[in-house]
Parts: structure tokens; C-alpha cells; sequence
């Protein structure tokens, strides 16, 4: 897929690079393994996810595919970074949960924590709601610009650096579509 963008330096078109980060093939290994150790730590559990749009449901879908146990499945809607490639820093929550979550497992499936601004405002909206336990499933974890002290209980891999794209990751809704992860370089 080759798509060209205007920069704001140029009116002329140019092609962003796409460097490979993770294979579909790695991706599938790493979103089985945290599959099996979430549905060993949640065996006889009534277990909520709540997945976080846009990004996070191809990840989502995968994984509950990949597990042993039930699980109820919901989604919250919150943005801060607009068509840009940074975070605003400015949280806005355009969909709200609809399941009951009070005295129940809630796990957040985020496709990537950067900052982790947007998944701390989650975790307070969520833990509002009081339910028994809140942790985190993140497909990505990048500490490189991480401002808060957010845990992510369960990672499928960390990376340092670089604009990601591709499994649902996106660049101004651009990319989401790519069955592997890579860096989108300009």
C-alpha cells in the first residue's frame, strides 16, 4: 500500500517510509501467550474487557479468540491526538461504557500506552464505577515518552521509540489495516 502525504514544510507529495517493527507471525505468538496467561490468571472469574477505540480492536478481537475462558467484551472512545503524530495532552471521552462493571474483573485492552495520560484518565473513569480489580492489556508498550507512573499488567512487547502503525494502529485513520506493525517514518 503506498499512500502520499503534504508536509507542513512541502506542498509536494511524499512517500513516508514503512519500517518493519513485528511480523504478523510474531504478532499472532505474543497476543497467544498473553491470551494463556490472562485466562490462567482470570480462571472462575467474571472477566470484563473494555477495549479502547479506535486502535485497540484488531488487537482485541484476536485475543479473545485466543482464550480459554468468558469474557464480556465493551468498548470506551477517548482521543487526544487528532491528525497530528504527538499527543495534544487534552482528553476527550466520546464514548462511555455501557456494561456494569461494579464488583467485577475489568481488564483494559489498549493497543499501545505512549505517554499514558489517555489510560490513566481510563483507569480513573473506570475504577468510578467500582469495579473489584482494573489492570491493563496493552499490545505495545513505549516508555520512551512516558509521563505517568501507569502500570500495564500484561504486554505483548515494549518498544523504545518510533510512530507506530499497522494492526489497528493508525496514522490520521490511515495504515490500520496492515496485518504487521511498522514505523512510519517521514
Amino acid at each position: 500500500m503506498i499512500l502520499f502525504q503534504r508536509t507542513k514544510l512541502s506542498p509536494f507529495l511524499v512517500m513516508p517510509e514503512l519500517i518493519p517493527v513485528l511480523t504478523k507471525e510474531n504478532i499472532d505468538k505474543m497476543v497467544a501467550l498473553v491470551a494463556r496467561k490472562i485466562s490462567t490468571d482470570y480462571k472462575g472469574c467474571e472477566l470484563i474487557f473494555i477495549g479502547v477505540l479506535k486502535g485497540s480492536f484488531v488487537f482485541l478481537s484476536d485475543l479473545i479468540r485466543h482464550l480459554n475462558i468468558p469474557v464480556k467484551v465493551d468498548f470506551i472512545r477517548v482521543f487526544s491526538y487528532g491528525s497530528g503524530t504527538s499527543t495534544s495532552g487534552h482528553i476527550n471521552l466520546a464514548k462511555g461504557i455501557e456494561v456494569d462493571v461494579k464488583n467485577k474483573h475489568v481488564l483494559i485492552i489498549e493497543d499501545i500506552v505512549d505517554t499514558g495520560l489517555t489510560l490513566t484518565y481510563i483507569v480513573d473513569y473506570i475504577k468510578s464505577f467500582s469495579p473489584k480489580t482494573v489492570k491493563v492489556c496493552a499490545l505495545l508498550d513505549k516508555c520512551e515518552r512516558r509521563k505517568t507512573n501507569i502500570k500495564i499488567d500484561y504486554s505483548c512487547h515494549v518498544v523504545n521509540e518510533g510512530f507506530l502503525v499497522g494492526y489497528g494502529l493508525d496514522y490520521d485513520e490511515k495504515y490500520r489495516d496492515l496485518p504487521e506493525i511498522y514505523h512510519l517514518k517521514f
